[in-house]
This record gives C-alpha cells, sequence and structure tokens, in this order.
C-alpha cells in the first residue's frame, strides 16, 4: 500500500515548539498522512502512543558541529554532539542517521563530503529550509542524487499549520515502523512539500522566549522579526506545491 509521511515534526516538547502529540497526529490525519516523525531538538519520545492506522515513529534532532542530524526509530536518549559519535548512537539503537536540511545556513556542498559515508539519508525536503537560501532543497536533492542516498522529507513543523508541509510517500507491506524503515532504505517513489509561511517561524521563536523567560529587547527583537515575516509572507503571495518523482535512481 502507498503511504505519505511527514518525516520532521516538532512537539512542545521542543523548546520552541508548542504543539500536543494529540493535535498533531490529529492535524496530520486531516492533511492524508498515515504518519509523522517526532523530532524534537535533542529530546526523544519517553512514550511512543499507538494510533489506529497512523503510525507515531519516535526520533530526534541532534544539534551537532556539521549541523542538525535526524535520528529516526530512536527512543534512547542522544548525549552525543559531536557528529560522527552521534551518528553512532542512533545506529546503536537501531535508527536511521538522517542529514537534515544540510544547506539552510551553508552552500558548501564540499563540506559533509568526508561523513557522506555515514548516512542513511539525506532529507531533500524540508518545510522551512528555503527561507534562508532558496536553493537549499534543490542542493539537498542534488547531494542524495550525487551520493546515491535514500531521502526523506519533512515539514519541520513547530505549529499546526505547518504539518504536511513536506512528506515522503512509501511503499509498504504493513503500517509498522519495520516496513516503513526497509521501505525508507529501498527509497521512496516521491517527495512532496511546499514552502511554509515565514510567520510561522516567528510564532515559534515567540513560544520559545515565553518557555525562556525572555528579556524586554528579546521581544523587541522578536516584534521586528516578526515584522519582516510578515513582509516575506506578503511578498511569496500563494504557496507553491512541488512534487519530485524518485522512482528510477
Amino acid at each position: 500500500m502507498e503511504i505519505k509521511l511527514d518525516l520532521h515534526v516538532h512537539s512542545e516538547r521542543s523548546l520552541d515548539g508548542c504543539m500536543h502529540l494529540d493535535d498533531i497526529v490529529s492535524q496530520a490525519r486531516t492533511c492524508g498522512l498515515q504518519g509523522i516523525a517526532v523530532c524534537d531538538h535533542d529530546l526523544t519520545l519517553e512514550h511512543v502512543p499507538q494510533y489506529d492506522d497512523f503510525v507515531v515513529i519516535p526520533g530526534i534532532e541532534v544539534s551537532t558541529e556539521r549541523g542538525h542530524l535526524l535520528g529516526l526509530f530512536v527512543s534512547q536518549p542522544i548525549q552525543a554532539k559531536q557528529f560522527d559519535k552521534a551518528v553512532d548512537a542512533i545506529h546503536a539503537c537501531g535508527g536511521l542517521a538522517v542529514m537534515a536540511h544540510p544547506f539552510e545556513r551553508s552552500r558548501d556542498a564540499g563540506r559533509l563530503d568526508d561523513v557522506m559515508h555515514l548516512m542513511d539519508g539525506i532529507e531533500v525536503w524540508n518545510g522551512r529550509a528555503d527561507r534562508k537560501n532558496k536553493q537549499a532543497n534543490a542542493m539537498a536533492l542534488a547531494l542524495a542524487k550525487q551520493w546515491n542516498k535514500p531521502v526523506t522529507a519533512g515539514s519541520d513543523a513547530h505549529v499546526l499549520e505547518e504539518i504536511g508541509n513536506g512528506a515522503v510517500v512509501l511503499t509498504v507491506d504493513a503500517l509498522t515502523e519495520t516496513a516503513i524503515k526497509h521501505a525508507l532504505l529501498c527509497n521512496a517513489l516521491r517527495v512532496e512539500g511546499r514552502c511554509g509561511r515565514s510567520v510561522c517561524v516567528a510564532k515559534s521563536q515567540l513560544t520559545k522566549r515565553k518557555k525562556t523567560h525572555a528579556s524586554a529587547p528579546a521581544y523587541m527583537k522578536w516584534a521586528l522579526f516578526a515584522a519582516k515575516c510578515w513582509i516575506e509572507d506578503r511578498i511569496t503571495g500563494e504557496i507553491e506545491e512541488y512534487v519530485i518523482d524518485c522512482k528510477g535512481w
């Protein structure tokens, strides 16, 4: 059967997240998804809930010196922050190590050459990545093709309206973690995505300031950032949708 999964979602457990897991699942179902991966910042799910006809994949987004690293199918804490060691820890848990939005902040395609052999996959669509680098997702796709790596996709959602902004479509025998992991390693049928609104980033940054009891100057800086995001959205206008055919790679 064919399923669609958003493999990069943040819950309220992330410092800049505000979504309860039940609300995430409800919104994901509304978007036509059959599953999501919860990848909170440096945190794993302590308990993975079970739903009928919907799968929640435990994961983590690890902050390393090389950038953000997704650990999919990981329910144990990952303490390592050095890239190589974090990959080893993810593999030791039976998880998949996926490079998240590799070109969101850098255009240097060669900076990852020495670690590409460690990767189980590349996130070739991230709903937020193209904000800072308009070619971020295209460059990630080119990297995956260059190294013949499996692909993943996710919204990087921090607020409900972002869920589904990035998704990978797979063929699986069953809606189980084992079947999904196998399908991912065999590569996806296609990737679907759209760029999220900039104001969603502003909303998540406001959440972070509230949780950290930020100072008044921090809120003033946020207000300027929020205004910039609003202007960006006005200029962008209608959101374009993308479909990347992955068959035949």
